[in-house]
């Protein structure tokens, strides 16, 4: 088949594409079809297959040049697709404005439209500064792990009818709002209500008045909230509350001591051993994590610095995506979040709006990381993921074979390639940049930004 291309880029990385197949392969292709037509089909007053092409012309002309048509324009698009860089996105099927009429004494003629990956060109690393968090891990950063290791392995226990709530304790509690007449405002009431004193989670932030009360006693409560009080419906307003104390537990934290450090890992002697191995695991958290805050300045530099538009449908495709992992992560299909979304009071379309800015800059950095991979023709070797396993084996406490086995998938194994790739273009990068100190962050403030 004789075809002719031209391809017209448009704004958010579409393109327009027009075709044109020659009046010859036109005229062969509706002949053919005519034939398989008069071939099998039956009209009274002929037997089958001997029906005339005039008569077949005249009863169901527009229908078998229609069905020429489409499979030309099904032919012609397949053949150019595999010739052409220019390809549509999978989630984006090509539309047509107007179908073209076929004339077999002429060449077809049709358009069509849609989106393509976007391309950048990032020619240069000139005035791109990175700076590098400070993360010190000290006596302070370990004893807040070890602190958490001993709450984790706490025994709660009931405290004595007699003994009064203090802060740390586990306090479950009915309470409810009252009238100015001391009766009890309907539908404010809460039952078996539990939270630790001191941690604020409540709505009220009764934690104060709570401290000093023992099982079993009842408390009226005045509080009055601020004018920007975090909660705006409670702010500016003064409420009476009535509080009961049903239950009060207490944590008892076990000693820091080899025991403890046996009970946590059976790979453990001593409380030493512990210590080394808590002090490893969290230089290589802050290490992916000061990495992943650098990588992540550097994309926003070269996406500010090298702009392009995203196509429509690969920012839709995203939102989707992201909407049908929210109905997973409720345990719920998205027809069905979609309605829990509305009953809140909100609405899915409102929601989708408000995620698009942090979508499109994902795709953006992930576009120019796919960019540089290519541009750079960045490839690593087995021997270099042999490399990398031994290297997450040493800083994950582990030995080799299990992460071979853990990367026995091949799905898996095909994630730790990648990475491995990007890990790859990184080092290149952060050696071509300028990389200077920045601010000093504590080990615990580093994923809150």
């Amino acid at each position: 088949m004789k075809v002719t291309k031209e391809i017209t880029k448009l704004e958010n990385s579409a393109v327009k594409l027009t075709v044109t197949i020659a009046k010859k392969d036109v005229a062969a292709e509706y002949n053919e079809s005519i034939a398989k037509y008069a071939k099998n089909i039956q009209i009274p007053g002929f037997r089958k297959g001997k029906v005339p092409v005039s008569v077949l012309e005249r009863k169901y002309g527009e229908m078998l040049k229609a069905d020429a048509a489409a499979e030309l324009i099904e032919k012609a698009l397949g053949e150019v697709f595999e010739s052409i860089d220019e390809k549509p996105l999978p989630y984006a099927q090509p539309t047509m404005d107007e179908a073209p009429v076929l004339d077999v004494t002429k060449d077809l003629t049709f358009t069509v439209t849609y989106d393509v990956f976007p391309t950048v060109k990032v020619e240069s690393l000139d005035g791109i500064t990175i700076k590098e968090p400070v993360v010190e891990i000290g006596e302070e950063e370990l004893n807040t792990e070890l602190q958490q290791i001993r709450e984790r392995n706490a025994m709660v226990v009931d405290k004595k009818d007699d003994e009064a709530a203090a802060n740390d304790d586990i306090a479950t509690v009915n309470y409810c709002e009252l009238a100015e007449d001391g009766s009890e405002l309907e539908g404010t009431q809460r039952q078996d209500f539990v939270f630790t004193i001191g941690s604020g989670q409540n709505i009220f932030k009764f934690d104060d008045d709570v401290v000093g009360m023992k099982k079993n006693e009842t408390k009226e409560i005045t509080k009055t909230y601020d004018a920007d009080f975090e909660d705006k419906d409670l702010a500016g307003t003064t409420k009476k509350i009535k509080v009961t104390v049903t239950a009060l537990k207490v944590r008892n934290l076990p000693d820091l001591d080899d025991e403890l450090a046996q009970d946590v890992n059976e790979k453990y002697n001593t409380l030493e051993d512990m210590k080394t191995d808590i002090k490893r695991n969290m230089e290589a958290i802050k290490e992916r994590r000061v990495n992943e805050l650098k990588s992540n300045e550097l994309l926003e530099q070269l996406v500010e610095k090298y702009q392009f538009d995203l196509p429509k449908s690969m920012v839709q495709a995203e939102l989707d995506h992201r909407w049908r992992m929210m109905a997973q992560q409720f345990g719920t299909t998205t027809e069905q979040l979609d309605k829990l979304v509305a009953s809140s009071g909100q609405s899915k379309e409102t929601m989708l709006t408000e995620w698009t800015g942090d979508a499109e800059k994902m795709l953006k950095s992930r576009i120019v990381v796919e960019s540089l991979l290519k541009d750079r023709n960045i490839t690593v070797t087995p021997e270099e993921i042999e490399k990398e396993m031994e290297s997450i084996a040493e800083k994950s406490g582990v030995s080799v074979e299990e992460v071979k086995k853990h990367y026995a998938d091949p799905r898996s194994k095909e994630y730790l390639i990648d990475d491995t790739k990007e890990q790859k273009l990184y080092s290149q990068l952060f050696a071509e940049v300028k990389v200077t100190k920045g601010d000093k962050i504590a080990f615990a403030d580093l994923f809150k930004r």
